[in-house]
C-alpha cells in the first residue's frame, strides 16, 4: 500500500475513533511519526509503498489513538507558547488557556528587574520553561510532587535552552524559607465527583495527580493560597488557573489570606480562567 493509501486507512479507522473530528489529522500525523518526515516530504513520497514493519506500526499508532490515548502522548511531544514540549503519561499536556496564565506571569514581571517567579507543580515544565525563555533575566524555580513530572520538565528546559531551579515536594514546602515576586500555578482543580464526565483522553490517560482535587476541586487552592502569600515578597504577585465556576470561593480566599487587586481574566469561551492578586 502506498503512503496515500495508509492514510485514507488510518483516517477511516479514526472516524470511528471518539474524536471524528479530528481523524484526517490525527492520521497524518501519526503517518509522519512513522516515515519521519515533515508535511512537505510526506507528499513527496506519496505514491511510495511502507515497508512491512513500518505499516505495523501504523496500524498500532492508529489503534492507540482509536482506544482514545491523546494524539500528544502517541507523538511524545506538543507545542506551547510556540515552543516544543515533550510530554509522557507522567505529565498533564499544556492546554491553550494555559497560556493566560503565562501572559498575566509576564505582565506582572514587567515591574521587576530581574524577578523571582516559582512556578508550583510545574508538571512537563511548560509554565516555568516559557517564562524562564520570555524573560531571560528573571530566576525561576519550578517545583512538582512527581519525581518523574520533574524529569520531563528537566529535559524540557534543556531543550528550549533555558535554566531551571527544580525542588520536588509538596506545594511550596521545598521554598518556605524564600521569597518570590511571582507565584504562578495551574494546580489541580477538578472536582473528583466530575471524573465520569470527562472525555476518555483526558479521564483514562492523564495524571489524576495532576487533575483532581478534593472539595469540589478547591482542596489545593486552600493550602496553596496562604502559602503564596507567606513567600512573596511586598507587592508580589500571586496568578493561578481556576476552574468553571470557582472564582467565588477563589476570590473569597484570597480577600481572606490578606490579597489585594484581585481579578479574573477570562478564557476565549468567557469563563474566568485566571486568578490574580497582589500582596500589600
Amino acid at each position: 500500500m502506498t503512503l496515500q493509501e495508509w492514510l485514507r486507512k488510518g483516517e477511516e479507522v479514526l472516524l470511528t475513533s471518539p474524536h471524528p473530528g479530528s481523524a484526517r489529522r490525527d492520521a497524518e500525523l501519526l503517518l509522519l511519526q512513522v516515515v519521519h518526515q515533515e508535511r512537505a516530504g510526506l507528499l513527496a513520497r506519496w505514491n511510495e509503498c511502507l515497508r512491512s514493519a513500518e505499516g505495523e506500526l501504523y496500524k498500532g499508532l492508529v489503534e492507540r489513538r482509536l482506544a482514545g490515548e491523546p494524539i500528544q502522548y502517541i507523538l511524545g511531544e506538543t507545542e506551547f507558547y510556540g515552543l516544543p514540549f515533550r510530554v509522557t503519561p507522567d505529565v498533564l499536556i499544556p492546554r491553550p488557556e494555559t497560556e493566560h496564565l503565562v501572559e498575566k506571569a509576564l505582565d506582572a514581571a514587567a515591574s521587576y528587574s530581574r524577578p523571582r517567579i516559582v512556578d508550583v507543580g510545574t508538571g512537563s515544565g511548560a509554565i516555568a520553561v516559557t517564562l524562564a525563555h520570555k524573560l531571560p533575566q528573571a530566576m525561576v524555580t519550578a517545583i512538582d510532587l512527581s519525581h518523574a513530572a520533574l524529569a520531563i520538565a528537566e529535559e524540557n528546559a534543556t531543550r528550549n535552552g533555558v535554566a531551571l531551579r527544580l525542588l520536588e515536594g509538596d506545594l511550596l514546602a521545598p521554598v518556605a524559607d524564600d521569597t518570590f515576586d511571582i507565584v504562578v500555578s495551574n494546580p489541580p482543580y477538578v472536582p473528583l465527583v466530575d471524573r465520569a464526565s470527562l472525555a476518555v483522553e483526558v479521564r483514562d490517560y492523564e495524571p489524576a495527580l495532576a487533575l483532581f482535587a478534593e472539595d469540589d476541586g478547591l482542596g489545593v487552592y486552600r493550602r496553596l493560597i496562604p502559602e503564596a502569600f507567606a513567600v512573596l515578597n511586598s507587592g508580589g504577585f500571586l496568578a493561578m488557573e481556576i476552574g468553571f465556576n470557582q472564582s467565588p470561593a477563589i476570590a473569597y480566599m484570597l480577600a481572606r489570606c490578606g490579597f489585594q487587586k484581585i481579578e479574573f481574566l477570562p478564557d476565549l469561551q468567557s469563563i474566568p480562567r485566571v486568578a490574580c492578586a497582589q500582596k500589600r
